[in-house]
């Protein structure tokens, strides 16, 4: 049962534990690029925030809100990737935004499953869902995007299981935190065959997500992490050019 599991980190914990290991990532990359242990604390990042991402879907009382706040983000620091860098290779705010896209797509075809509606509104619930998955896989297509695809979808992977109310019993048997992780390992193991280099190590992420306690945390930092990407980029940078 859930309630037996060790679990000490807030869902604020393990946002700050990735906001770390991002930012040994970076300067590992930018300042340090022959010292390969940077790169492999770095990937334990992206699941812990693609599950937080999840999360953040399963709770918001504002869809479109919480979209466009990732999305403006990632194309705000995009736009300055491209002016000063000419830099085309998509940041990953946009990998998670793809991923926010097919969430909500799936969290409206579960509704419509177990909601009691039409045949009609089922089919087109399904269908969108189906046309959200494809789009997301032709704009990785002819955009280059952090994590590419696979990446988008392990936020994905952990809301599989994340059930409506009015869903089967049964199926909420399996909306819980071991099964989730259990599915973004899946999917973590061809992302870092696929990307291969260090990215295997991303499952060194799964006993984290383990002892998440489902918890928000005592205090709201949802705008700090906003504004943390990218000022911890641009100090990096700043460094960068100083040395």
């Amino acid at each position: 049962m859930e309630q037996t599991r060790i679990s000490i980190f807030s869902g604020n914990a393990l946002k700050f534990i990735a906001a770390f290991a991002m930012v040994t990532d970076h300067v590992g990359m930018i300042l340090f690029p022959d010292i390969r242990i940077f790169r492999i604390i770095g990937r334990i990042a992206f699941p812990i925030f693609a599950y937080m991402i999840a999360e953040g879907c399963r709770y918001t009382k504002d869809k479109l809100r919480y979209f466009l706040s990732v999305f403006l983000l990632g194309a705000l620091c995009q736009s300055v990737y491209i002016i000063y860098e000419n830099d085309m290779y998509m940041n990953v705010l946009i990998t998670f935004s793809l991923s926010i896209m097919m969430i909500f797509a799936l969290q409206n075809f579960k509704k419509a499953l177990f909601g009691g509606s039409s045949a009609v509104k089922k089919l087109a619930a399904a269908v969108l869902f189906v046309f959200s998955m494809a789009a997301a896989f032709i704009i990785n297509i002819f955009l280059e995007i952090d994590y590419g695809f696979t990446g988008s979808m392990i936020a994905l992977l952990a809301s599989l299981p994340s059930m409506p109310l009015n869903a089967p019993e049964y199926l909420k048997r399996f909306d819980r935190i071991p099964f989730k992780v259990l599915l973004m390992g899946i999917g973590l193991i061809p992302l870092g065959i696929i990307m291969g280099g260090s990215q295997l190590y991303a499952v060194l992420a799964l006993p984290f997500l383990l002892l998440y306690n489902g918890k928000r945390g005592k205090f709201r930092t949802k705008y700090f992490f906003y504004i943390f990407y990218p000022l911890h980029l641009a100090l990096i940078e700043g460094i960068s050019h100083i040395l």
